[in-house]
This record gives structure tokens, sequence and C-alpha cells, in this order.
């Protein structure tokens, strides 16, 4: 029996102190194949994103079991993890994250600079930016992208570890609706040809309905699609803003 690549049980994890401690997550259980392209959807403060970069080593849960491309993080130190986020984890947010004082091949060849053996590194850039359809633009700055053009950049920098995994956070909500949806076609392209695990954090339809499963939370529980046997499709056009 294959492994999944995500593997959560009774995870839960709260933000505050005392009285005003706030619980987020109350005991999260989610499996995730290898290969399967899930949308994680919610309202505002249901707990999607903490579970996200929990998952991404991001952040640490309170309690619980949290297995991720077979590293029990429970049992693995900081520097093992930081190195898993380095070389099979892929990350793309909503806000771009990218350098202005960095070029976009600079930008994409960033983790470089945190692994050992990145000779190879510019022409692995270069293969990434060509890979979103940019590799004419390795020596422009951000700031004369568009904002289409800088999520691409992100993505390419996700891509340039060759990850496993790649999470993704409300990675259209800066986009047009057009450009948007370039987006989502290079997500389900690398899906289908590469074999990459996505997880995507929304609130489209437009996102969900590309899914294989679409994973529902609500108040820190998952209420839907926590399963991997388990197929459902998006209910509305807005499912929640980022949590």
């Amino acid at each position: 029996m294959v492994s999944p690549v995500i593997s959560l049980r009774d995870v839960t994890k709260s933000y505050g102190q005392g009285s005003a401690r706030t619980p987020v997550l109350r005991g999260v259980s989610l499996d995730i194949a290898p290969g399967e392209l899930v949308a994680l959807v919610g309202q505002s403060g249901s707990g999607k994103s903490t579970l996200l970069n929990i998952v991404g080593g991001l952040d640490k849960a309170d309690s619980g079991e949290i297995k991720v491309l077979d590293h029990d993080y429970g049992k693995t130190a900081e520097r093992e993890l930081a190195r898993l986020r380095n070389t099979s984890i892929g990350f793309v947010f909503q806000a771009f994250n990218l350098l202005d004082h960095l070029t976009c091949l600079g930008n994409v060849i960033l983790p470089a600079a945190f692994a050992a053996g990145g000779k190879d590194a510019p022409a692995r850039g270069r293969e990434a930016l060509d890979r979103v359809g940019l590799s004419a633009y390795a020596d422009r700055r951000p700031s004369e992208l568009s904002g289409g053009q800088k999520q691409r950049v992100a993505i390419a920098r996700a891509l340039f570890g060759r990850p496993k995994l790649l999470l993704c956070d409300e990675p259209t909500g800066n986009l047009d609706s057009a450009t948007g949806h370039e987006v989502i076609e290079f997500f389900q392209k690398i899906n289908k040809d590469d074999g990459v695990t996505l997880v995507i954090v929304t609130h489209e339809r437009r996102v969900s309905n590309i899914a294989q499963r679409v994973v529902a939370m609500r108040d820190g529980n998952i209420v839907e699609g926590a399963g991997t046997d388990v197929h459902t499709a998006g209910t509305g056009d807005d499912l929640g803003g980022p949590a």
C-alpha cells in the first residue's frame, strides 16, 4: 500500500494565552495520497491556512501526529525539516513574496542559497522560468512585471527544487480572472505531467472545480472530504476567505 504524502491525526493548534487562547484547529485528521490535487476550502477563520502552514513545517501544532513525505514531524530535527522544505516542498502564496532587489532569475534560484551543491542553480532556474513561460524575463525585476507574471515567477521558484508536494495559499487571490485561469491550468499541468501533489487553499470555485477532491473546513474541523476515497465538488462561487 502506498503511503500518503500527508497524514494528519488529531492535530490541534491554538493562539494566544490564558483566557484569550483561541483554538484554530480542533483535532484535524486528514490523508492526502501521492499525485492528488486537493482544494482546501472554508470561511475566514476556519483554520485552512494554519493547517497548510503546519503541513509545510512553517508553523508547529500543539498536539497530534503529522507525517509528510514519510517524515514524522514529531521526531524530525529542525535542520532536517528545513532541508525537506528546501528540497521536497514548494510554496506559492497570494502575496508572491518576491524580492524587488533581485532579478526574476535571482528570485527563482534563491532556495539554492540555503542548500549545498547549487552550482547548476542558474541553469535550473532558467529551466523553471521556461516552464512557466517567462524565460525571456530572467533579467527583469519584479517591479517590471504584471501580477500574473509575478505569480508565475513565484511558481517557478516553488518548482526550482523539483518538489514532490506543492502547497498553495490563495494563489489566484490577487489575479484577474483571465490570468487566474492561466495559473490554474498550469497547476493542472504539473499535477498531471509531473505527478506533483498539490494542496490549494482557496475560496474560489474556479480553483475547487479542478480539484480531484475538495476538503471543507469549518471552525477548525474538517467537515467534508477528509478521506482519500472521497470526491466532492465546489458548492458555490464564494467558498470563504483566507483563514
